[in-house]
């Protein structure tokens, strides 16, 4: 499974690790270049399946969004300890026997069946943002802290109930804003909001509706993913307030990938 599913979320990307400087510190970049941004965002309204372009526009906008996310982690409850451990969550993700461990039901065996039913793979998406960014490995905490961001995309497809289509993955970026205060998710979410207002389906609502569901709900970054996956899928959303996608679901499948229609 090496394909790495459309539009997949970043973070990696989200906070560049920049060159030392001259006290040797890593800090992340946070010029904002809206240019290379605008167009990034045209390729990729123009083919939803170009996930290089959504970390090109993390690149270009979310600034300093990851160390903000960073401190913000270890101001947690277990932050401190996950940030100490600094596990690597993509092998975990790769691990056929650690995902067919998971009872029926949870967090962990839907998004085994999701990953497996479209034949995707943490890893295909980890190879997709390293691309021209040869410090998405770097051993510091922010950039550590980008790739869990990076490697949870899935789990929050699951949580969330979007799936990949593209109005799934339009919703799930502006969940994400909110989840993340990252200017490139709501740029891409304004993106495809616009071009979802040419047509007589509520796209731009359906898509407006992420915004809130994120903000609304607990801030999933700050979660154990190893305890998530073994929670009860229901369970897990009512615990962490996140609210049913009705103005999605309500949308016919059929439909839902003209939220993305070709750019100009």
């Amino acid at each position: 499974m090496n394909e790495a599913p459309p539009m997949a979320l970043v973070d990696t990307a989200s906070a560049p690790i920049a060159p030392a400087g001259p006290k040797g510190a890593y800090q992340p970049a946070t010029k904002l270049r809206w240019g290379h941004a605008l167009k990034a965002l045209r390729r990729l309204l123009n083919d939803k399946d170009d996930t290089r372009q959504v970390f090109e526009i993390m690149r270009a906008l979310n600034g300093a969004a990851t160390a903000k996310g960073y401190h913000r982690l270890l101001a947690t409850r277990e932050g401190g300890r996950m940030a100490y451990e600094r596990v690597e969550f993509a092998p975990r993700l790769m691990d056929d026997a650690w995902l067919d461990s998971f009872a029926p039901g949870t967090v962990g065996a839907a998004y085994r069946d999701f990953i497996r039913a479209q034949n995707f793979s943490a890893d295909g998406l980890a190879d997709i943002s390293r691309e021209g960014q040869v410090q998405v490995d770097e051993p510091h905490p922010y950039a550590w802290f980008g790739r869990r961001t990076r490697d949870v995309h899935d789990i929050w497809h699951v949580l969330s109930g979007y799936h990949r289509d593209g109005l799934g993955e339009a919703c799930l970026v502006a969940f994400s804003y909110a989840q993340t205060k990252g200017l490139g998710w709501a740029f891409i979410a304004l993106g495809a909001a616009a071009k979802g207002l040419k047509t007589p389906t509520p796209y731009a609502k359906a898509i407006w509706q992420g915004y809130r569901r994120g903000k609304a709900a607990h801030w999933l970054l700050g979660e154990d993913y190893e305890r998530l996956l073994a929670e009860p899928l229901e369970a897990a959303r009512r615990r962490l307030g996140i609210t049913a996608a009705t103005v999605y679901d309500a949308i016919p499948s059929n439909l839902r990938d003209e939220s993305l229609p070709k750019a100009a």
